[in-house]
């Protein structure tokens, strides 16, 4: 298992974390809940990437906002990190391709848009899955 510094060098490019991420980052990665606020452009993100990643399973970020979203993902993605999102811009098909690779333990970040959340598919899903943290991303 690499460490929260390691994963932050490998897939994000950074040397050290800004005050308080390693707390948090550490609190997360013990099990423990963290509420936090911090301005855009804080490094909030990485505060439940790191975990994500670090932990066994898949982390969970429920987010309103389907660019953000999109973008996370993609970027995501180029760092070689297995991110998907579930939202209304989703073809079945494509939606469901994904709930199986979150089933089968393939991808360590999704992103599900609030009203997915509420469907008892969605729930259903979950409560089959491997989650390494749930986090809540622009409350």
């Amino acid at each position: 298992m690499l460490s929260p510094v390691e994963i932050l060098t490998r897939f994000f490019g950074y040397e050290s974390f800004r005050p308080p991420q390693d707390e948090i980052i550490d609190t997360l990665i013990a099990g423990d809940n963290a509420l936090v606020l911090m301005p855009t452009g804080g490094g909030k993100s990485l505060c439940y990437q790191i975990p994500s990643i670090a932990r066994e399973g898949c982390g969970i970020v429920v987010s309103p906002l389907i660019a953000l979203m999109q973008n996370q993902v993609q970027a995501l993605k180029v760092n070689g990190i297995r991110a998907e999102f579930l939202n209304s811009t989703l073809e079945l098909q494509d939606a469901e391709a994904i709930e199986q690779m979150l089933l089968d333990g393939e991808l360590e970040l999704l992103y599900v848009a609030p009203e997915r959340l509420a469907k008892p598919t969605m729930l259903s899903l979950l409560k089959k899955s491997k989650i390494s943290l749930f986090a809540i991303d622009e409350a």
